[in-house]
């Protein structure tokens, strides 16, 4: 039988938000691979998992999850990464792989399964869909995401500010991930497009230092680098009036 490897999204953090899918392909997969820093500290994704398996089943990967200047180590993290999973495979045949989120979006699984099908000629790879972070800010927060024919935009941060103010000079909602780092300048884009007073932020979801504030109370003082920003779109029309 050819071997397996499944890639679960297991949410932004709250256990309460994985899948039913999701905790069942945990469950059934032989061992539950989760991505952890090389620092060893336990990652979102882990505190997660072992909510619906035992731990004696997870195993730790380590990879450089947030190197983004050094590619050299970066991509050795990988290489690494992608070795041990593919033993894995070969012992146990049927590899669950944990990630916070979506595995489609913006998730190490991507770089993961590329790196197994040039290594394992024929293994399966599959995705559990999770609940994605913006998904969860808006349904704590009350902001609407879209409505009628409103676009949604998605941008990471970590391409750099002025793609977040080209999308907020746009039409429709842009969420904005992984700005943390750069709170000044994403202050500085909401400001400048007008686009600030209606805009909430929000870090830790579900987790016990959850924090969710209006985009207004931003200073420039770093935040975690997982925060996520939503802009909704500017709403004028009354109920009804994008349809």
């Amino acid at each position: 039988m050819s071997s397996r490897l499944v890639g679960v999204g297991v949410g932004p953090g709250d256990p309460e938000l994985v899948t039913v899918k999701g905790v069942n392909a945990l469950r059934a997969a032989d061992v539950v691979v989760v991505p952890v820093m090389d620092t060893g500290e336990q990652g979102r994704a882990e505190a997660t998992v072992v909510h619906y398996v035992p731990e004696d089943k997870v195993v730790r990967v380590v990879f450089a999850l947030n190197e983004r200047t050094d590619r050299a180590r970066r991509e050795a993290a990988w290489d690494a990464a992608g070795e041990r999973v593919a033993q894995l495979l070969t012992a146990h045949g049927s590899v669950a792989f944990a990630t916070i989120g979506d595995p489609n979006v913006y998730s190490t699984f991507t770089y993961l399964a590329q790196t197994i099908g040039e290594l394992v000629p024929g293994v399966v790879v599959e995705t559990v869909p999770g609940i994605t972070a913006m998904q969860d800010l808006a349904a704590r927060s009350g902001a609407v995401l879209t409505e009628g024919t409103e676009p949604l935009t998605l941008v990471p941060v970590t391409a750099g500010a002025s793609v977040l103010k080209d999308a907020l000079a746009g039409p429709g909602t842009v969420v904005a991930y992984k700005f943390g780092r750069q709170a000044g300048e994403v202050a500085e884009a909401l400001r400048e497009t007008g686009r600030i007073d209606d805009a909430v932020w929000g870090a830790s979801l579900g987790l016990p230092g959850e924090s969710i504030r209006p985009a207004a109370d931003l200073d420039g003082a770093p935040l975690p680098y997982l925060s996520t920003l939503i802009a909704p779109a500017r709403r004028d029309g009354g109920r009804g009036g994008k349809l």
